[in-house]
């Protein structure tokens, strides 16, 4: 069987979610390649399977004509379902949402791609995000849905012994945008700095991607809390490399945060988690699989900056606690987050549609 996955642009999460998947799936007989309409950043990493990176409708053709796919996987893009139909593609079209941010845009957007998906779609993914979950079931009650929480290889990404750091470390993983809420992070961290003197904030971005007017709006703040001299900026750091800096960030006393709005189900957790970096989070949907509070990581209140800082403080002072989580929440990874599971599960979509 031969499986196109299809998506924007290969940057952050989708990159690695579809990656891995290409490469898991290839072990149970499954062809898996992927198309990207634009290039990203995603392309530095390694991968031994086609990606395709192109908008033209003839070159498409020619992909979908040459790959004789039995299924494509189209993440988000719900106009693209007739698209290739008129390219001449004649197999099975699944929808999947890996997430939109805010609930609200959810809600419109899979409104729009009603009449799409009622007449093209054959079944609907997503990784255990409960907001999206329910807009299927309301909007969408005749077209079977698939809930497939991502996976990845923790043996292969895993906690890497680095040379200790001398200050410990908060960091924070996403677009600058409103949804990922680096405001609030930006806020956390000047907060806990009355407690932790030498506290270090990194944040791993792809400057590529966000919202230019948040970016400005972001230096600002930066400048207002006299942030400069303890931020750090990492741009596009390849896939492959973040699994020591997690183990650095987890191993120098300090944590992930996660300030999302919304999330679906962020691979950046799991990742954390796998290499034994302590996870602070708020209560976004997709997150709540993963975090169990004071068991495999910390949650706050959206919102909640003194909450947030209380938390973050007890997990970097409570040595027990800290480690108890630490022990958790890769032992979650490691037993249900497998990509053993995630293909029996997507195997099993495959089989019934």
């Amino acid at each position: 069987m031969k499986v196109l996955f299809v998506f924007y642009v290969p940057s952050g999460g989708m990159d690695t979610i579809n990656r891995l998947r290409c490469q898991e799936l290839r072990n149970y007989g499954i062809e898996a390649s992927c198309l990207y309409y634009f290039w990203g950043a995603g392309m530095q990493n390694r991968a031994d399977f086609p990606i395709y990176i192109t908008n033209d409708d003839a070159e498409i053709k020619q992909i979908l004509d040459a790959g004789g796919y039995d299924v494509i996987v189209v993440t988000t893009d719900h106009e693209s379902f007739p698209r290739f139909r008129q390219l001449g593609y004649t197999g099975k079209l699944v929808l999947e949402i890996q997430g939109y941010g805010p609930q609200e845009v959810a809600r419109s957007k899979l409104t729009e791609a009603v009449p799409y998906v009622n007449a093209y779609a054959s079944a609907l993914m997503n990784p255990s995000t409960p907001h999206i979950t329910a807009l299927f079931q309301e909007l969408f009650p005749h077209i079977p849905c698939y809930i497939i929480p991502n996976s990845i290889n923790s043996e292969t990404f895993t906690y890497r012994q680095t040379t200790k750091l001398s200050y410990p470390v908060i960091a924070w993983l996403g677009r600058i945008d409103d949804n990922k809420n680096w405001r609030e992070f930006l806020y956390i961290g000047h907060q806990l700095t009355h407690f932790v003197p030498d506290l270090q904030l990194w944040m791993f971005e792809d400057p590529n991607l966000g919202d230019p007017d948040q970016r400005q709006q972001f230096l600002k703040v930066v400048d207002d809390l006299q942030l400069g001299s303890r931020l750090t900026m990492h741009a596009n750091i390849p896939n492959h490399e973040m699994q020591y800096y997690y183990s650095s960030i987890g191993d120098s006393g300090g944590f992930m945060c996660s300030t999302s709005k919304v999330e679906g189900g962020p691979l950046s957790v799991l990742e954390a988690m796998s290499c034994r970096c302590p996870i602070l989070a708020t209560n976004s949907d997709g997150v709540t699989i993963t975090i169990k509070h004071n068991v495999t990581g910390k949650n706050y209140n959206l919102g909640n900056v003194h909450q947030a800082v209380i938390e973050g403080l007890n997990l970097m002072q409570d040595v027990g606690l800290r480690e108890s989580i630490r022990d958790a929440a890769q032992h979650l990874v490691k037993t249900e987050f497998t990509p053993y599971r995630y293909s029996v599960n997507f195997i099993d979509m495959l089989n019934n549609i």
